[in-house]
């Protein structure tokens, strides 16, 4: 796990009514623990894996500027750094990151890489009447820390490691562009939103990685770039007793390692091409309230064995391209009834929640697995693990 001490401040300065300003500054010390693990096979009874110290900064400034009744702005510029500390035995690979061929001790404290760089943002909103604009924003972002996974699905496995020698800070430059109109003096809300985002330093995985419990876990790692655009929809009614909003993204995000699909783009694992949320709430009186929502996205895209081979007695998976395939779509119902007593002049108030998720107990797969099937040894059968189908609950909150 990661354990972060932050120390930030923010200000702002009005040096007039057309301008906002503000800037701050904020540092974060990262400890990475991994975890360890114990077993009674020989010459693996104990592995451990070093924990690892890193010191992350930052320092902006960002001017919320009115140009003039029609025209405004958001600008500003952030300067970000990454510092690797010991204590930690630092390794470095051959070229092909195969072979750990020297180590390298520092001590506590001691910086052994720094990283760092620019993020500009720029964003430009236009009135063209009172109920519509139009918005362009730019912007570059850098991620230092960063999540290992190789399965199908999250997991309490997931490893958190951070930027090192060998693993680059991601970068991520995003233009994005939008149009807003509202109606009914502002009680319908809708906007639809296009954009498109570079990204460099991609991370994936060599075939048939190992990543848990792995102490050079960067010989498993390929990197490359990536590229995800889309377009977001979406319709929101903010007042009145009825409430909610439908919102719909169709993207893609793919991959691109020289090493992986022939060095052609592949969609990365959590790429999903529909994705639609329907959020909707009743007040029925003072006291109750009803709301509903439901959830509907592409599968993920997952690698799956395209066959099988025998070899040296042993049945042996073989694999085409990467992520070349995908999960069972995910879709739910969730709903929920709010009872609230409203106690004027009491400090003491409370609430009862009573909701269903997954209304009509659809089994949206987790993970996919592949086995020998039982009745024919010479074929092979996929297996579903589904984690929740119906689950009812009641909820008291109170406050005082």
């Amino acid at each position: 796990g990661i354990q972060d001490y932050i120390l930030k401040a923010d200000m702002q300065l009005f040096p007039n009514v057309l301008n906002n300003i503000k800037f701050g500054i904020s540092t974060t010390f990262h400890r990475f623990s991994p975890p360890s693990f114990t077993s009674n096979i020989p010459g693996y009874e104990e592995i451990t894996i070093q924990k690892r110290y890193a010191l992350e900064s930052g320092i902006y400034i960002l001017n919320e500027h009115t140009i003039s009744d029609k025209l405004s702005a958001n600008y500003g510029l952030r300067y970000s750094m990454f510092n690797l500390m010991g204590p930690v035995d630092d390794y470095a690979l051959d070229e092909e990151r195969e072979n750990v061929t020297d180590t390298n001790t520092y001590k506590a404290g001691n910086i052994f890489k720094t990283y760092g760089g620019l993020e500009p943002r720029l964003a430009v909103t236009y009135l063209l009447n009172e109920k519509s604009s139009a918005k362009i924003s730019y912007n570059r972002t850098r991620q230092y820390i960063h999540l290992l996974s190789n399965t199908g699905s999250s997991s309490p496995t997931d490893l958190w490691i951070p930027s090192s020698v060998i693993v680059k800070p991601q970068i991520g430059d995003q233009v994005a562009m939008g149009y807003f109109r509202n109606f009914k003096a502002n009680m319908f809300e809708t906007s639809i939103e296009v954009y498109y985002k570079y990204l460099q330093n991609q991370i994936d995985y060599k075939p048939g990685a190992n990543i848990q419990f792995n102490e050079t876990i960067e010989t498993e790692l390929l990197f490359g770039t990536g590229e995800s655009y889309g377009l977001e929809l979406l319709a929101k009614k903010s007042r009145g007793r009825f409430t909610g909003w439908v919102a719909y993204t169709l993207s893609k995000t793919t991959k691109k390692v020289k090493e992986l699909n022939k060095g052609e783009s592949y969609p990365v694992r959590h790429d999903r091409t529909h994705d639609i949320s329907i959020v909707s709430s009743y007040t029925l009186g003072p006291k109750w309230k009803i709301a509903a929502v439901w959830v509907y996205s592409t599968g993920n895209a997952v690698t799956f064995p395209a066959g099988k081979y025998e070899y040296g007695g042993q049945v042996v998976s073989y694999y085409t391209e990467r992520n070349g395939y995908r999960m069972p779509d995910y879709h739910r119902l969730d709903i929920s009834a709010t009872f609230e007593r409203n106690r004027k002049g009491k400090n003491f108030q409370s609430s009862w929640n009573f909701s269903i998720y997954n209304v009509y107990a659809r089994q949206n797969a987790y993970s996919i697995r592949f086995r020998q099937s039982e009745d024919d040894p010479n074929r092979t059968e996929a297996v579903q693990l589904s984690l929740f189908t119906i689950v009812p609950s009641v909820t008291w909150n109170f406050k005082f």
